[in-house]
């Protein structure tokens, strides 16, 4: 994808999330800083810091465990695990999320059942596990697809954004998961 499809495409999937009822009802917003391949959240994040309480991810040094930090701004934000941008703050990670947030979820492909194919690490499978809140993939609509593999440690997404759609899956964790 050349660089002004990818920029119309990020603009485009922004817009719609930004626009849905599940981003305008929450009250905390946990989205990732994207890099090269991934769908951009920079405007996402940019939007967010003056409308709600926004926190990114970190991974934790040597184990496939990610916590989650609030920012007030991008200088909150340097250059971290695998040459992301994390928080750098001295505080302590948060530990516990409303039903009310929102969970932006990275993908480089997801299928029609709202399961992901990520880096392989499991950073974000592990964190969804136990997270109250909602879900969104957002994800380029040419890396969709019919289906990928999913075992039991898998977590599918409530919602998917690309720039042509927003699809709901339907189910709650708590439904599939008791």
């Amino acid at each position: 994808m050349n660089g002004s499809v990818k920029q119309s495409s990020d603009s485009r999937i922004a817009a719609a999330f930004l626009e849905s009822d599940f981003y305008r009802e929450c009250d905390e917003l946990l989205v990732y800083v994207s890099f090269d391949i991934e769908v951009g959240t920079l405007d996402i994040i940019k939007t967010a810091l003056n409308e709600k309480t926004v926190y990114c991810p970190k991974c934790v040094f040597g184990t496939n465990i990610m916590e989650f930090y609030r920012i007030g701004s991008f200088d909150d934000l340097s250059q971290g695990s695998y040459g992301i941008l994390e928080p750098c703050t001295g505080d302590r990670p948060v530990d516990f999320f409303s039903k009310n947030s929102l969970c932006v979820v990275p993908g480089l492909s997801f299928d029609k059942n709202g399961y992901r194919l990520g880096f392989g690490k499991g950073y974000y499978d592990r964190f969804l596990s136990s997270f109250n809140g909602t879900s969104v993939g957002i994800c380029y609509e040419n890396c969709l697809s019919e289906s990928l593999p999913a075992d039991e440690y898998d977590i599918c997404v409530d919602h998917l954004i690309t720039e042509n759609r927003c699809v709901s899956f339907g189910m709650r964790k708590e439904e599939i998961y008791g």
